[in-house]
């Protein structure tokens, strides 16, 4: 999408024509097929779109359109597998992100993960968290035990992977996140988050997850939270299809 567009239910038409709202639907259906199967890079577009699918207005279609128009130009682009050996095989790692009050209609936070393995996506999610978010440490929190559970799920769904003993890696940008998760005391700042929400610690506590500090521009999951410059989103959707290699260098600066 253009950079910094923000969709919202003022632009909705609620008696849109019947030719109209059945090709906006075609699309939005479309562009879902396609983010489950081979272009996570349109995961963040499916998840704002398909949020007017029953009141679509001209200005959805038109964001609508320039997605297809994306696509037109990257028609090439894909998940790429590859046999290249890697330096961690085998071992889960990923982006978990938030872009707080994002939603201009409930002021709910987006929230985007993307789970990795060898160098390649094997599951990604872009969607409206289902609470308001009272501050930007809840938002990311409330991201990181999301991811924290997809990560624990395909461990136990691959027994090689519980056998190795791995411990899934998760990159966050928020160093308030990253200090709750090793030692999640209820603090004035962090008491208002929900019990349900310190999943998250439980794991790190326990061994099973580990999150690691990283720099805003080097957070990939940021791609799929909100609208970026072409230059900026380019450079993520790379690394997250298997284009650019990320991972070795985030497993070093971990100790592995």
């Amino acid at each position: 999408m253009q950079p910094n567009t923000r969709l919202n239910k003022e632009d909705c038409d609620k008696n849109p024509a019947p030719d109209f709202h059945r090709r906006y639907r075609g699309i939005v259906g479309s562009l879902g097929c396609l983010v489950k199967m081979t272009r996570p890079d349109l995961a963040w577009a499916y998840s704002e779109l398909s949020k007017y699918m029953q009141f679509s207005g001209k200005t959805h279609m038109l964001a609508a359109e320039h997605v297809l128009c994306y696509l037109r130009g990257t028609w090439n682009q894909t998940i790429r597998y590859s046999r290249d050996s890697h330096d961690n095989p085998n071992v889960l790692w990923g982006w978990a992100d938030t872009d707080w009050a994002s939603d201009t209609d409930t002021r709910r936070s987006h929230t985007e993960h993307i789970l990795m393995m060898n160098g390649v996506p094997i599951s990604c999610k872009s969607r409206r968290q289902d609470n308001v978010s009272l501050s930007t440490s809840e938002a990311e929190f409330v991201a990181a035990s999301q991811a924290g559970q997809e990560a624990i799920y395909y461990v136990k769904r691959y027994p090689i992977l519980d056998f190795l003993k791995l411990k899934p890696l998760f990159s966050k940008d928020s160093l308030a996140c990253v200090a709750m998760s090793e030692n999640p005391v209820r603090r004035k700042f962090s008491r208002h988050i929900d019990i349900r929400k310190y999943y998250v610690g439980e794991l790190v506590l326990n061994g099973l997850l580990k999150l690691v500090p990283l720099r805003t521009r080097k957070m990939v999951a940021d791609a799929l939270t909100k609208s970026l410059p072409s230059l900026a989103f380019v450079g993520h959707r790379q690394i997250m299809t298997g284009y650019t290699s990320f991972a070795a260098k985030l497993l070093r600066c971990v100790g592995g």
